[in-house]
Parts: structure tokens; sequence; C-alpha cells
């Protein structure tokens, strides 16, 4: 029986920082209570209140790749404290103008933009943190833990939101919202954490974007991960983005109404951030993730048919606990699938296909209101959102991972008899393998997948050769743009990637091994003197055949 992974609570920096974002986050639901019936009353128009919704998610599909790129090039504290500050000040000059009546439906909107940007920049840095804050067999439950934190202040936040604005206009929640970013800096100001040495120089962050582009397209089951999030996205969205709506004419109620609605979908997204870790303990990624769909199937039509509380806020929390399961399950199985090294860009990525479909979604289902019902628009969401688990039968999720995704650190950095620097290149890399015929069909599966490694990590024109004179000598040979970017490749090789090499070492005839040669492109009409600096040479080739790269 195995133990229970520790709770992430017991790391005294994550209970910290989970606590100051509780007051943020309700903050944050504050603002957008405040925002969402102000823009009911600067237009009419169901389309600009869900593009409330949409302002906030488009920053995220629009920047989130840069940030991941940022979080995991830079100190992730610093981004998240720059971040938050920033939001502060959008959110004090956002108070400032409702305050005096300057706003319009699309200066709300830009302000709105303004603080998702700020958002875009924070999360990537605070999710990638999480996994460095506690043990990765705790990392599900720290996931779950800040949906549980988020949701906890949607359960109360919209409702004090709604009252705030009955009582003080939203000017006074906007400036609700100012004031809940100072715990989270004050906390983010005293954390010290742990700064590893880097072996390496910081990549250029448009290198690292591409970089992160690279891994994940390479990735096959990260890439089914993005794609159920843009699906999942694209639908479940409705139900946030048409609140406003359902409150104002389906049930005919005010921003009290509104509030409650709201407070019934995060005391849902609660129940559901508890239940979270119990229930991947015990089914499928794939399974969870359909249940998740059926419950905002069932939330958005029962919001839709309602005509009264009694029944839209029950419908409310069945999609508020769906919303959850989905989310925290995606990031969580994004995390698992990917090395540190890259995590931010891949959670960015992922955000990046989430919200995207979120904004996409958030226009359509705002279109269809507009020109039909927001009844109509709800059931068409319910639609696409059974879609989606229909889909999983032909796309199902990938398992959470339990592969070591710890640096492989079996790499030293070769001497080469020629002066190198991290900038010389084109560096071209070649590896001779001795495969005797009947071990052919299993050497070419292997190297398919050598392939996708190499591809993923930075390698440029991989390619396979067979010698026509000696048919049992293979050559695999590949290009890196400079001495520096083989090094970062050789570094980015995981634990879970030596299978691979030792199956291809195994194929490898008796007596002979995996010969490794290094060298550079250089251009005939060159006149540099061999030896001189700036001289680009061969390396030899390495001794321990588990150790090629």
């Amino acid at each position: 029986m195995h133990a229970p992974p520790p709770s992430p609570f017991s790391v005294p920096i994550f209970r910290a920082i989970w606590l100051a974002s509780m007051s943020s986050n309700f903050g944050g639901l504050v603002q957008a209570v405040g925002a969402s019936w102000l823009m009911t009353s600067l237009s009419g128009s169901a389309q600009d209140v869900a593009l409330v919704q949409a302002s906030t998610a488009l920053p995220i599909m629009l920047f989130s790749l840069m940030a991941g790129a940022i979080a995991d090039n830079l100190d992730r504290r610093r981004v998240m404290i720059f971040a938050q500050v920033y939001m502060l000040i959008v959110s004090a000059m956002l108070a400032v103008f409702a305050w005096q009546g300057w706003l319009s439906p699309w200066g709300l909107l830009a302000f709105t933009f303004a603080i998702g940007c700020g958002n875009a920049f924070n999360n990537p840095a605070w999710q990638a943190s999480v996994g460095d804050m506690v043990p990765r067999e705790a990392l599900p439950g720290a996931v779950a833990l800040n949906s549980m934190g988020f949701n906890m202040a949607r359960s109360v936040g919209p409702a004090i939101g709604g009252a705030i604005v009955a009582l003080g206009g939203a000017a006074a929640a906007f400036l609700t919202n100012a004031l809940s970013y100072i715990a989270l800096i004050a906390v983010l100001l005293r954390w010290s954490p742990e700064v590893k040495p880097r072996s390496l120089p910081r990549e250029r962050i448009d290198l690292a974007m591409q970089a992160g582009l690279r891994y994940v397209a390479m990735s096959p089951r990260i890439r089914v991960v993005l794609a159920r999030g843009t699906l999942f996205g694209l639908a479940a969205t409705a139900l946030p983005a048409l609140m406003p709506v359902v409150a104002r004419d389906l049930i005919d109620g005010g921003p009290l109404t509104y509030g409650i609605m709201l407070g019934g979908f995060g005391v849902g997204a609660v129940a559901g951030a508890l239940s979270t870790v119990r229930l991947r303990a015990r089914m499928s990624t794939e399974t969870l993730i359909r249940i998740a769909s059926a419950a905002l199937v069932v939330g958005a039509v029962g919001t839709g048919l309602s005509r009264t509380m009694w029944l839209t806020v029950p419908a409310l929390m069945v999609a508020g606990a769906g919303w959850v399961w989905a989310l925290s399950t995606f990031n969580v199985t994004v995390q698992l699938l990917t090395p540190r090294w890259v995590v931010g860009r891949a959670l960015s990525l992922y955000q990046m296909a989430t919200f995207g479909g979120m904004t996409v979604g958030a226009w359509i289902i705002g279109t269809i209101a507009e020109t039909s019902s927001a009844t109509a628009a709800l059931m068409t969401a319910a639609a696409v959102q059974a879609l989606g688990g229909i889909v999983g039968l032909a796309l199902p999720l990938p398992g959470s991972g339990h592969e070591d995704l710890d640096p492989l650190g079996r790499f030293t950095e070769p001497e080469t008899a020629l002066r190198i620097t991290n900038r010389s290149g084109p560096i071209v890399i070649t590896r001779e393998h001795r495969i005797a015929e009947a071990d052919v069909p299993a050497f070419i599966l292997a190297m398919n997948e050598r392939r996708r490694i190499c591809r993923r990590d930075g390698a440029r024109r991989w390619s396979l050769l067979r010698d026509l004179a000696e048919p049992d000598r293979w050559i695999e040979r590949y290009h890196m743009a400079t001495w520096l970017d083989y090094i970062r490749d050789t570094h980015r090789r995981t634990q879970a990637d030596l299978d691979n090499l030792e199956q291809i070492v195994a194929l490898q005839r008796a007596g002979h091994s995996i010969v490794v040669h290094r060298l550079i492109e250089r251009p005939t009409g060159s006149s540099t003197v061999a030896g001189t600096p700036g001289e680009r040479g061969i390396g030899d080739a390495m001794t321990d055949p588990t150790r090629a790269n």
C-alpha cells in the first residue's frame, strides 16, 4: 500500500503564498463582478458583456508563450512581483476612471485587457514555481489546492462583489481589487528561494520561445492535452461569460443576484477541488475529464432552461465542479509530462490553447446570445462540450506520467583539439552505428524515437543514412546552430530518454560501440588558417556509448 503524498501545506512558502493568493483572488473576482456589471449599464449588448470575459482571456492567448520563456529563464519570484505591482497600478487607475465616470465600453475593455496582460505574465511563473516548492508527488495536491483557493474566493467573492457594486458602485470594486495585491507582494518580497547556479547562459527570449514551441510540437502527449483543452475552453466559457446576462434577462435580477450565481459556481468549484485528488487516485485522466465535461453540459442546460435561482444555482454548482476537475487535471498532466527546464513554456502553451478557446468561445457565445437568446447560446455550448467528451474516444488524454524527467546528467562537455567558443557553428553531429541485418527493424523503430527526442531538444535536419558499401554501417546526422546549442541539447536529455539510448546501444554489433564525431561546417572560400582563433574542428569519439548524444 502506497503512503499518501505529503501535504503541500507542509511547505511553509507554499502555504504563505497560497494564503496571500486568496486575497488577490478575492479582489480579482470582485473586480470581475464590477467590470461585467458595469458593462451592462454602459452597453445593453450581450456581446459586449461577453467581451469582458474575452478581453481578460485574450492576453493569455497572446502573451503566455513569452511569459513562459521569461519564467523559465529569469527569477520567477521577481517576475511575479513585477506582475503583481503592475496589476495593482492598473487596477487603481481603473478605479479612478470609474469613479470619475470616464469609462466607455471600449475603455473598460482596454483596462480589463491590461489587467489580463498582468495575469498572462504572472501565471506561468506562479504555476512553474509550484513544482519547485513542493515534491513531485505532492504536485497534484498543490495544483488542486490552488484551484480550491481560487474557488473558495469565488464562492464568496462574487456575492460580496455584488454587494460592493450595489452599495459603492463599480469603482469601489476596482479599488478593492487594487488593495488585494498588497498581501501577495509582501509575501513575495520576503521570500528568498534557493537559486540553483546556472551551468549555461540564459537563452534569448525569442530562442527560448522557439524551444518551447519545438518541445511541445515534438511531444505528442502534450499536444493531445492542448487540443482537448482548446475544445474544452471553447464551450466552458459560456457560463462565466453569459452569467451577467442570465442574471439580468433569465432571472430578472441585479448585481447581487449575479454575485450569488457566481458564488454558487464557486461553491461547486471548491467541492470539485476538494475531491480532485481522490478522484484522480480512483480513475484515469480521460475518465475524469469526461465526467467534468458531463458536469459542464448539465450546468449549461440547467442554467439555460431555468428561470429561478433555486434551479440555476444548483446547476452552476455542478458546472463549477466540472470546471475545476477539468482545468486542474489538464494543468497537472502538462506539468507531469514536462521536464523543469521547459515547464513554464509548456504551461504557457497550455494556457494559450485553453484560454484561446475561451476567447473565441466567449465571442461566439456572445454573438449567439445577441442574435438569438442566452438560452440558445447555452444550449450550443452544451452541445460543443458534449462533443468534447466524444472526441475523447478517438483522442484520449495520456496518463499523468510516471517517467523520471530529471536531467540525465551523463554528458560532460568534450575537449576539442581546436579552439571554439559558445558561438562557434554551425555544428554537425554524426553518430556511427553497426547493426546486424536481423536487428535492422528494431533499430529503425528505436531510431524513430531517437529522431523525435533529438528534434524535440533542438536538433535540426536530423537524418539517418546507410552505407552502400558496408550495409551494417549506419550514420545518424544532425545539425546545431552553435556549440552552445549543442551543449544545451545534451543537457536536456532526461532519465526517461535513457531507455531509448540503451536500446540503441544494445542493438550494436558485438565488439562495436557508437562512435560520435563533432564537426563544424566551414565555407570553402574561407581563408582562415587551421588552428587560429575562430577555427572549428572535430571532436574525438566518445568512449562510453551510453553517454553518446
